[in-house]
């Protein structure tokens, strides 16, 4: 019956010939192909039969972000976030019994650190040499410089030049081929020397010890996190920052886990955890549980982020405080910095934490003992792992330290914000093509299409012109700011990071006039089309560049997502260009670090006037240019090179004449 409808002589399309119409895909007005291949025009047409309208978009859209930003706030909720457990058997148990009792120890050792420290200005190298030795390990040198691309007026160094000792427990029971790291950073400006006391303390203790399997180093490294970079360099025989160092003499096996420990004082009332790593990495969450566990068997107080753990999920007030602690992780992981010497040990795939004693809580007390004893078993756990921490998850969202959300519960909530620019960019190509429909056909004739004039159409190569200037401005903000700070300082009464800062904002702020360039050499024949072209390809180079951060990065992109998305579907050269252009320059990637850092220290309860917040602002900037260079961290490359161009992209469109 099917096949004698098609050969029935009342055949409306009389494009195709009746031989061709069971081959033919498009038996549509117009249709002058007969074979699968030809049909490369099908979709649209479908698509023109079930268009929606004009509100059913709008409705769409709105909905799709609104659920959005829904399903982030819903993670804190139990549904969502789910328990903590131990994924890996070696480390089920905490049936293990700490003996580690050098308080009293490890606090002689602090002293006599902090007095050669203050007695030499610099790490007492030579006391640590003999320290090490006298309890038994193999202790061990390494030299490093680093000359930084400009000042930093932060930590107040440029030329850095130091030595990080270490020394080896080797493993009685085992040969070389495993190690476990326990660290302590060392900067100039830090008063870490109870850290490096209770590290004394611990090697003593554990060279006492006859059942460890794997190696154990101790680590004192200068000058904080460079310190760090250069050593773990040198073990691993890279080099990606450009750092100089002497080689190392003294090897263990590989690095299965590290903990970094930073203590100021000998009585602390909690221990603060970090996770976030370089660009956003995190250790795998057995580690943390592992953390976590002997806190609790121990009696400890153990916060993530600075903030108690709620008691009360069924009630709206432990999801609240879950959603606190969750918004200061996502801000901090999306600024890509190492928030501690663990987060470089990530990149080269060694699990890592960074543990801080910290003095918020003053009805709680622990002293050394306790934190000491929380260390080893620690240590004891990771002794017993006969491969790498593998089985638990690798990405996550942390409301609190009992409590997580993995990766396959938090991706719709960036999927849904990605659907908007979907949306749109499917609104716009329908929008093309109903015009281009409208040219090919005036007056609904059927018959075979009529070619356009070249004036009539908007081609690939008037997109052109737009697309690269905007890179243009991009890779000048990206290369200008550190090459030409020696020109700036020159004619204008600046020091070196002012000047990379300054021109940071001076080449951010040229771009606004990049409308008025690329309208010169973009044709006028076809505004409307023009525009709609280019927001279209604006679209979807952000979507993918979005898309492919929160991969890596789910709190870059869902934070870059939440701000541009909007402005994104919104631009256009009609309407209210005037509230347009503020949406715009509000949710730009410079005004969303702006925003971040007000709210980010509103949820550490210090917040920040305008003053403040511009001042923060500044060297927020200049230390995301300058640990790029040193640590190799993406957000200014990602920003500059990326999001920037593509911001331009849409502020041309709103612009467009």
């Amino acid at each position: 019956m099917w096949r004698k409808q098609l050969v029935a002589p009342s055949w409306p399309w009389p494009c195709c010939q009746p031989q061709d119409r069971l081959r033919c895909l498009r038996w549509m007005p117009g249709c002058t192909r007969t074979t699968w291949s030809g049909c490369w025009r099908l979709l649209p047409r479908l698509l023109e039969m079930c268009t929606p309208s004009w509100t059913e978009w709008s409705g769409s859209i709105v909905l799709s972000y609104v659920a959005g930003i829904a399903w982030f706030l819903a993670l804190v909720f139990p549904p969502l976030t789910q328990r903590t457990y131990m994924s890996e058997n070696a480390m089920g148990s905490t049936m293990v019994e700490e003996q580690f009792a050098g308080g009293d120890r490890a606090r002689a050792f602090a002293r006599d650190f902090a007095a050669h420290r203050k007695k030499s200005g610099a790490l007492p190298v030579a006391w640590l040499e003999r320290t090490m030795r006298s309890v038994g390990l193999e202790v061990y040198t390494q030299s490093f410089s680093r000359k930084l691309p400009f000042p930093d007026e932060t930590h107040e160094r440029y030329m850095v030049s130091g030595t990080n000792v270490y020394g080896i427990l080797r493993a009685p029971r085992a040969a070389s081929t495993e190690s476990l790291v326990l660290t302590v950073p060392c900067g100039s400006d830090s008063t870490n020397s109870q850290a490096v006391g209770l590290l004394l303390a611990l090697a003593a203790h554990f060279r006492g010890q006859i059942y460890w399997a794997k190696d154990i180093i101790f680590l004192v490294t200068e000058h904080d996190l460079l310190g760090t970079e250069a050593w773990l360099e040198a073990y691993h025989d890279v080099n990606v920052t450009g750092m100089q160092s002497s080689p190392l003499q003294g090897r263990a096996g590989a690095i299965q886990a590290a903990v970094a420990l930073e203590l100021s004082s000998d009585v602390v009332t909690s221990l603060d955890v970090a996770v976030e790593g370089l660009n956003g990495q995190l250790p795998n969450l057995d580690l943390l549980n592992l953390f976590q566990t002997f806190c609790q068997k121990g009696g400890l107080l153990c916060t993530l982020q600075g903030k108690l753990q709620p008691q009360d999920w069924t009630s709206l007030d432990g999801p609240l405080q879950g959603l606190q602690t969750l918004l200061l992780m996502v801000l901090r992981q999306a600024s890509g910095r190492p928030h501690g010497s663990h987060g470089l040990f990530l990149r080269y795939r060694v699990e890592a934490l960074t543990l801080r004693g910290i003095n918020s809580f003053r009805q709680y007390k622990y002293d050394l003992v306790a934190v000491g004893k929380a260390l080893e078993g620690m240590f004891r756990k990771l002794n017993h792992l006969l491969e790498r921490l593998h089985q638990s998850f690798f990405l996550y969202l942390l409301p609190a330290l009992s409590r997580f959300v993995s990766i396959g519960l938090y991706m719709p909530a960036a999927g849904f914000l990605l659907l908007v620019l979907g949306l749109k960019a499917l609104e716009l190509w329908m929008q093309l093509h109903e015009a281009e429909v409208g040219l090919e056909e005036p007056g609904g004739a059927p018959g075979p299409s009529v070619p356009l004039p070249p004036s009539q159409g908007v081609g690939l190569a008037s997109l052109v012109a737009p697309l690269l200037i905007s890179q243009a401005m991009g890779l000048a903000l990206y290369v200008l700011p550190v090459l030409g700070q020696h020109v700036a300082t020159q004619h204008f009464p600046v020091a070196e990071a002012e000047a990379v800062v300054l021109t940071l904002l001076a080449i951010y702020a040229a771009g606004l006039a990049l409308p008025h360039n690329t309208h010169r050499v973009v044709s006028t024949q076809a505004p409307d089309r023009g525009w709609m072209a280019l927001k279209l390809v604006a679209l979807i180079y952000l979507a993918l560049q979005l898309g492919c951060i929160a991969l890596t990065n789910f709190s870059l992109g869902f934070l870059l997502a939440t701000t541009m998305v909007p402005a994104a579907a919104l631009a256009k050269p009609h309407g209210p260009r005037t509230l347009y252009a503020a949406l715009l320059v509000l949710t730009s990637p410079a005004a969303t670090l702006l925003g971040s850092l007000f709210l980010w220290r509103e949820l550490q309860e210090a917040p920040l006037s305008l003053a403040e917040g511009w001042q923060l602002f500044l060297a927020a900037l200049a230390q995301g240019v300058l640990e790029h260079h040193t640590y190799g961290a993406l957000l200014f490359p990602l920003l500059s090179l990326g999001l920037y161009p593509c911001w331009l992209l849409f502020w041309n469109v709103l612009f467009w004449k």
